[in-house]
């Protein structure tokens, strides 16, 4: 945690409908009502479904209005399931930590 900013590395390469409940629990842990801002480092995230996008939509949501969400370093299949759902609109996807940091704080 870095003030109000939560970095998740997330160490799973699936997040899919059997992996979702788990990351869930566990992105609730680690935010825990302190941050307002949280950025997910997904360069392991090799595959990632609907079930995983929902739990995306469902951390954004817990956030509240004040809260925004970045994702660092999706791998290009899990980037073009953003971009395929739109979701790429809403979240905001950057190459890298220190750059979703920069976006985040700005």
């Amino acid at each position: 945690m870095d003030g109000d900013l939560a970095i998740i590395e997330v160490g799973a390469e699936r997040l899919d409908a059997a992996a979702a409940p788990a990351f869930k629990a566990d992105l609730q842990a680690h935010i825990d009502g302190a941050a307002r801002k949280v950025l997910l480092d997904l360069r392991r995230v090799s595959f990632m479904d609907s079930t995983g996008l929902g739990v995306l939509v469902s951390l954004l949501k817990m956030l509240g209005k004040d809260g925004a969400l970045a994702v660092a370093g999706a791998q290009p299949s899990v980037r073009r399931l953003f971009e395929l759902t739109r979701l790429d609109t809403v979240f905001r996807l950057t190459d890298g930590v220190e750059e979703g940091k920069a976006a985040l704080r700005a």
